[in-house]
């Protein structure tokens, strides 16, 4: 497989960071891997941290002609200058989001397992859709999104998907053939060297 057909490679945030310090380690990761997008996904209510949040890694991946969207929050996305969405709802909220936010805005959603929702979410008009947990972990409710769902999907369907959660290196040589994204987040984040630990997963592709 030519570097040209691998999955691209997404980022995604944690949902607590430290502005000391993450900017530092999103750049060594930026800087390590052609990055496609940036997700920020932060587990607070605090407009204020983040916009902060997004201004530091706004700056740091459009530097890189990296896209950047954010979790959930519309309306903060012309606001904080970010390039658009990632919804958590399936394709409940495309076409209304969408509308508020024009056809340049990258607009993402999450559907779990369902080919069902993802696939009213690209006719509604999503520019990606995301699966996942693909790993088994406690989080959820257990539910994981099987292998032959990317397979079927990448066989009959346009609309670019997105494989996160739980991922680790057979995963990831097992997805390769099929998906068009890693979305990528606490498998690296949660080691000390970030980067280093995103160049054993990107190996795992080839």
């Amino acid at each position: 497989m030519s570097d040209a057909d691998k999955p691209q490679l997404y980022l995604i945030t944690p949902p607590d960071l430290d502005l000391a310090t993450f900017p530092d380690r999103l750049s060594a990761c930026l800087d390590t891997a052609d990055i496609s997008c940036v997700r920020l996904t932060l587990a607070t209510s605090d407009e204020t941290r983040i916009s902060k949040a997004a201004d530091a890694l706004r700056e740091i991946a459009h530097a890189r002609d990296v896209a950047i969207v954010i979790d959930s929050h519309i309306q903060m996305v012309e606001r904080l200058g970010l390039d658009g969405v990632h919804l958590k709802d399936g394709s409940r909220s495309i076409k209304a989001t969408r509308t508020e936010l024009g056809a340049d805005a990258i607009i993402g959603t999450f559907c779990g397992n369902s080919a069902h929702d993802g696939m009213t979410a690209g006719e509604l008009g999503a520019d990606y859709v995301s699966f996942g947990p693909v790993g088994m972990t406690a989080l959820g409710n257990g539910a994981i999104a099987p292998l032959d769902l990317f397979e079927w999907w990448s066989q009959m369907i346009e609309v670019p998907q997105v494989a996160e959660g739980a991922l680790d290196a057979d995963l990831i040589r097992q997805l390769t053939p099929y998906t068009d994204f890693f979305g990528i987040g606490d498998e690296i984040w949660a080691q000390d060297d970030a980067a280093a630990a995103l160049k054993t997963l990107i190996a795992a592709m080839n």
